[in-house]
């Protein structure tokens, strides 16, 4: 294996993330326990350990949490892109008005991966603003790393009714189900197992961490193996209350096998996104 691919790691402007670690940091209330931060470093700095690690193709998964903040972020995004060529180029949406036209025109300048985050939005993905921007990626081939289970606190939206919806009308869309749909696992392998362009990435999942709340039923192991070409590496990476090596260690010992985390570590996400052999990301168009 060259490297690995990471598809859920996130990079911000700076007051974003900072107001991200701030938010995490008063958890507490929401989740019940904390939430330390594991990497709360200068930008430089957590790109430099990520690549330590080994990670040759990674995310900069951003978000907005109200209207007339995606344009802005994804105009930080592609610049981000432009100069960390092992970045995947990330943009963003929000149902608005404007959410077609500044979409369009990010996947017109290179992006190659979307993030959607219906828990922290607090908005149904099958608004009807949204349609068009789904069909838009959809068409273009664009995958969506979409936060849409309920963990680690249900939203009105979240689950896998919603998102389906979405599904039924583009059973195109290259949808990336973060955090493998926890805490309804199963819900989404189900998801999976019926939209043949649906993926899973492991974010968070098969933790110590995650595990005490929101364990993943053995029983589901077997489709996991099954869905060996459409499970992806995620991990959440700042934003993580444990080592990174922790996620790598859970999934080992799934004891799925070497084929299995090779291709969930990189092969999958390589293929993809038509990265180069040698595990590269690449930040412009693609």
């Amino acid at each position: 294996m060259p490297g690995l691919v990471d598809v859920h790691t996130h990079f911000m402007p700076a007051r974003v993330m900072d107001k991200v670690w701030a938010s995490f940091d008063s958890a507490g209330p929401l989740t019940g326990r904390p939430w330390p931060i594991a990497y709360r470093t200068a930008e430089e700095e957590r790109l430099a350990v990520l690549r330590g690690f080994g990670v040759r193709a990674f995310t900069a998964l951003l978000y907005p949490h109200r209207p007339g903040m995606a344009a802005w972020l994804n105009a930080w995004a592609a610049d981000f892109a432009a100069r960390t060529p092992d970045c995947l180029h990330t943009a963003t949406f929000f149902p608005e008005p404007e959410a077609a036209g500044y979409v369009r025109a990010a996947v017109e300048a290179g992006a190659r991966v979307f993030k959607a985050h219906v828990q922290v939005g607090a908005y149904d993905p099958a608004d009807p603003l949204l349609d068009p921007v789904w069909g838009l990626l959809a068409e273009a081939g664009v995958p969506v790393v979409t936060h849409c289970g309920s963990g680690p606190a249900p939203g009105r939206h979240t689950g896998p009714g919603p998102i389906g919806a979405v599904l039924a009308r583009h059973p195109r869309l290259r949808l990336v189900v973060a955090h493998m749909g926890m805490p309804e696992y199963a819900d989404f392998l189900d998801l999976a197992d019926r939209h043949r362009h649906v993926r899973l990435d492991t974010t968070m999942a098969f933790t110590g961490f995650a595990e005490q709340e929101a364990p993943f039923p053995r029983a589901e192991l077997p489709r996991l193996e099954d869905l060996q070409d459409r499970v992806l590496l995620g991990t959440d990476f700042p934003n993580i209350p444990y080592p990174y090596a922790h996620q790598l260690h859970a999934l080992a010992h799934l004891d799925l096998g070497d084929d299995w985390l090779r291709a969930v570590c990189h092969g999958n996400a390589a293929r993809l996104f038509g990265l180069d052999p040698g595990g590269g990301g690449g930040g412009g168009a693609g």
